[in-house]
């Protein structure tokens, strides 16, 4: 059977190129950048000119607004709870989604309970952020907004630009997390008026545990992590020099692929969004219909359980997801597809297919043969279906 990797989303299987690029800093270059000595120096060297690059690739002004951290969930933590002490003589007012990742809402809840207020501002059917909602729920205590780029569950592409134009005008600091936007859309801190802005290999071709968190000069945050005084004091740690190489590499590929890549996903997402339309009627397309990451087809089969569809598809061969990865295994329903005003029941039957670099046409026409048949397969016994 051949293995059809369709959860990309989730995480993406590391460049044959990234492997190469990091694979001496395990070996013959696996020293502490951080140490005095030559060899550790000369491995220092190579981590400051990586820095140097992800600044340039995000559009950052200086390679001192990288901070590397182990992941995108500590970036979007750091940006999150350090911003928010760190200011927090002048007010105590965080403004959110309930569309964000995990990464952003438990640290909202966290500070929730520390004694910060936090707003959530409302979304469309679509899961999309309206710009006058963020005007009116700004007040003269608000510290900190925090609006993901693109969602991860059904792929979104929020007025991020907008958003922060408003934030800067206002005097409050903008933070996105745009783990899922890296190659599929492009990103520059400047044109989308980012403070804050989070980002994590694993999701663009990298490694696994490193991410960065871009700030820009002059935001002060409180660190999270305390002991050594690595990456400006911001935040402690040995420094993973193989990761941030591969991390660097990744990211230089994929934004230089940007455009390509999201062509060859946006083909994909077409053909397999006129199968379910044509073929599948008793299916719910979720998420914005033309703001919507290249490659990502979140669908509801009302009637249906997601994991059941999920299960049989993966019989066949093929690796998608229900609703968000970080939360599989929960038999409630996604916060996202409940934010979006879609009923439980319905949320219940969702799945998620996330195209990536290497999937082909082939692939997509192979499952658009099968999944129709699951799901009519599954309707017939489904004591949901008619309900």
């Amino acid at each position: 059977m051949n293995e059809v990797y369709l959860d990309n989303n989730a995480t993406t299987v590391c460049d044959p190129a990234v492997v190469e690029e990091m694979s001496p800093f395990f070996t013959e270059k696996g020293y502490n950048p951080s140490s005095i000595h030559r060899l550790g120096q000369a491995v220092g060297r190579e981590v400051a000119k990586r820095r140097e690059q992800v600044a340039g690739l995000l559009g950052a002004s200086s390679p001192d607004e990288i901070v590397f951290t182990a992941g995108g969930s500590e970036a979007d933590n750091l940006a999150v709870i350090g911003a928010a002490y760190n200011y927090r003589d002048r007010g105590r007012h965080v403004i959110t989604t309930p569309v964000e990742h995990p990464a952003v809402l438990e640290p909202c809840d966290w500070l929730a309970e520390e004694g910060w207020d936090v707003t959530y501002l409302p979304v469309d059917e679509t899961a999309t952020v309206n710009a006058g909602d963020l005007e009116a729920a700004i007040r003269d205590d608000t510290v900190l907004v925090s609006v993901m780029h693109a969602n991860n569950e059904v792929g979104t592409v929020e007025p991020i630009t907008e958003l922060g134009r408003i934030c800067r005008e206002r005097g409050v600091l903008f933070h996105t997390d745009a783990v899922q936007s890296i190659g599929k859309l492009p990103v520059n801190v400047g044109q989308l008026n980012a403070d804050m802005l989070a980002i994590a290999a694993h999701k663009f071709y990298g490694p696994k545990g490193v991410g960065a968190l871009y700030v820009r000069s002059g935001v002060e945050l409180e660190p999270i992590i305390h002991g050594g005084h690595q990456e400006g004091g911001r935040r402690a740690g040995t420094t993973d020099a193989a990761g941030i190489v591969g991390l660097a590499k990744a990211l230089e590929m994929a934004v230089n692929g940007q455009e390509r890549e999201a062509d060859h996903l946006g083909k994909l997402r077409k053909r397999l969004v006129k199968a379910v339309n044509e073929d599948m009627p008793e299916a719910i397309i979720v998420g914005h219909p033309e703001n919507v990451l290249p490659g990502t087809v979140n669908v509801c089969f009302p009637g249906l359980d997601g994991e059941a569809i999920l299960l049989a598809l993966d019989a066949e061969g093929f690796a998608v997801s229900t609703g968000s990865a970080c939360s599989s295994g929960s038999p409630e329903p996604s916060h996202v597809h409940l934010a979006m005003g879609i009923k439980p029941e319905v949320a219940r039957g969702s799945i998620r297919i996330s195209m990536g670099r290497y999937n082909t046409e082939e692939e997509i026409e192979r499952l658009v043969r099968i999944l129709p048949a699951i799901v009519r397969r599954l309707l017939e016994v489904s004591p949901l279906a008619g309900k």
